[in-house]
């Protein structure tokens, strides 16, 4: 089985920092030279980088010790340690960094801002050099601090594809044959179950300024959420997706009861899941009997979720593929709006709160006269 780099546990280390000097001039003619031992750098940060090209945590997983470097000593005529190197980890989008034996989460990294950084660890500080001791009643100090110490930690990381759409269904129904439809993606297609072993990203390209990310998540099995399969492995993926398309396939003889199984493994994974909009494709129209069997499913799951769009489909023989299409283009630019629309009404409530005088338009804190 190909297994899909999605958590990794690594060590992190912060370099230390480097040593004061004790030094004193020796110079010709001056017999009492005063002291002149410089400081020690500082020891290297533990960064985390986001890397929007990065897809798994497969890297992580091979080199699981980092380290940043010490920072360098001080030395005699008042010279500074050179400050240690940092050691700089790159991550895909969707990465959450946990501590590894609390399983708090630390930070979160998502597809805002390429090369984002987290400054995780800083180094140890520098050790003062004699010179700084220097005073009228102690003119020849012998000592300096020592560096601090560096930090260690243990950390895991997870990560969760961020897509715009998930595609949830069972083996076999169909989901890699659309992501080839439409996107660029050329998932292992074949007429037998659990094809997909590991999730795939495609891209569908609305224009020349939009395109949605489509994720095909693994075939999901009835039991899925209590560790059953695949789907198990594969849930959390889910989550970080704006909306769902079901895929079910109308030949099958469980096609009624297809829907209701998915939403019930996905609602004990997490009830979050259930609360994403969703479109529902009714795959495989063009086999005998498909067709009737789903307008069946169209007919049941109105009845429950009338606000549902159901679409049947063939993939095989490109039917009713371009209003599924147009029904996915659709709902991600709705989400998309929705989210702008709420993100604008917090800051307007952000800036109610705000105090307001004659020369200032919107006062913010700090800014008080």
């Amino acid at each position: 089985m190909i297994h899909f780099a999605d958590e990794a546990v690594i060590e992190v280390y912060s370099g230390k920092g480097g040593n004061g000097c004790v030094s004193f001039r020796r110079e010709k003619y001056i017999p009492h030279g005063g002291p002149n031992g410089g400081d020690g750098g500082r020891g290297g940060d533990v960064i985390f980088c986001l890397k929007k090209n990065m897809r798994t945590l497969s890297k992580l997983r091979h080199h699981r010790i980092y380290k940043a470097r010490n920072g360098g000593d001080g030395s005699g005529w008042n010279k500074f340690g050179k400050d240690g190197e940092d050691v700089v980890i790159s991550v895909p989008p969707g990465t959450a960094i946990y501590d590894y034996e609390t399983n708090e989460l630390l930070h979160e990294f998502t597809f805002e801002n390429d090369n984002e950084q987290f400054l995780f660890l800083e180094g140890g500080k520098g050790g003062w050099g004699n010179v700084h001791f220097k005073s009228s009643t102690n003119q020849a100090p012998r000592y300096a601090h020592s560096g601090t110490p560096g930090e260690m930690r243990k950390l895991r990381l997870e990560m969760s594809i961020m897509a715009d759409v998930g595609l949830v269904g069972f083996p076999n129904a169909g989901k890699s044959s659309l992501l080839t439809a439409f996107t660029n993606a050329r998932p292992k297609v074949a007429p037998y179950p659990f094809t997909t072993k590991i999730p795939n990203l495609g891209v569908l390209r609305v224009d020349d300024d939009e395109d949605i990310i489509i994720a095909d998540i693994p075939g999901i099995i009835e039991g899925a959420s209590e560790g059953v399969g695949l789907g198990f492995d594969f849930l959390k993926h889910i989550s970080r997706t704006s909306c769902l398309i079901f895929m079910i396939d109308a030949s099958d003889e469980n096609y009624l009861t297809a829907y209701k199984t998915l939403c019930s493994e996905l609602k004990n994974y997490s009830e979050n899941l259930m609360e994403k909009p969703r479109i529902v494709l009714c795959n495989k129209i063009d086999i005998e009997g498909a067709e009737r069997n789903a307008v069946e499913i169209v007919e049941a799951i109105h009845k429950i979720e009338p606000e549902t769009k159901v679409i049947p489909i063939s993939i095989q023989n490109n039917m009713g593929m371009n209003g599924a299409r147009n029904a996915i283009i659709t709902l991600v630019n709705q989400l998309e709006n929705r989210s702008s629309l709420q993100a604008e009404i917090s800051r307007n409530e952000f800036l109610a709160t705000r105090s307001v005088d004659e020369d200032m338009e919107v006062q913010y804190p700090g800014s008080e006269k």
